[in-house]
């Protein structure tokens, strides 16, 4: 289904205060994209994380509670509607065991998180010349899934 379709009977079906959304898929490769959305989907995964610097560079506002997203795989297929509950922001090196968990990646833990995230976010910012480093901001974001 496209963006639009979802939308589209998203709306029809509810009351929307909100008529903007945002459509996005998940970082890093198509198969990882698709894995996350799919976790999002089953209601594993309830949070995400993102680099403040690239938010900075780019001059994105950072998310904000209330906010929808349609999660779209790889191929640009709608996957759900999500709204977002709950951001914040925080170093690297204190980002919690519970938001590592709300992540819903890997076994859960807060070591897995870290090892893949870095990973990630030094991926991202080499593409600016820029370093990862544990005292980086990241932005923490917290969402529930509205309509599938």
């Amino acid at each position: 289904m496209t963006e639009k379709e979802m939308w589209n009977l998203y709306t029809k079906n509810n009351d929307v205060k909100n008529k903007t959304y945002e459509a996005w898929c998940f970082g890093g490769d198509a198969s990882s994209a698709n894995k996350l959305a799919n976790l999002v989907l089953k209601g594993i995964k309830t949070a995400t994380a993102s680099a403040y610097k690239l938010y900075e560079i780019e001059k994105s506002p950072l998310p904000s509670a209330g906010e929808l997203s349609i999660i779209l795989d790889c191929d640009n297929n709608a996957v759900c509607i999500t709204k977002t509950t709950k951001v914040y922001t925080c170093p690297f090196k204190e980002v919690s065991r519970n938001h590592a968990f709300k992540e819903g990646e890997g076994d859960l833990s807060l070591a897995y998180w870290r090892k893949v995230h870095k990973d990630f976010f030094s991926k991202e910012l080499k593409e600016y010349n820029l370093e990862f480093d544990e005292n980086m901001l990241i932005v923490c974001e917290e969402f529930e899934v509205v309509y599938k």
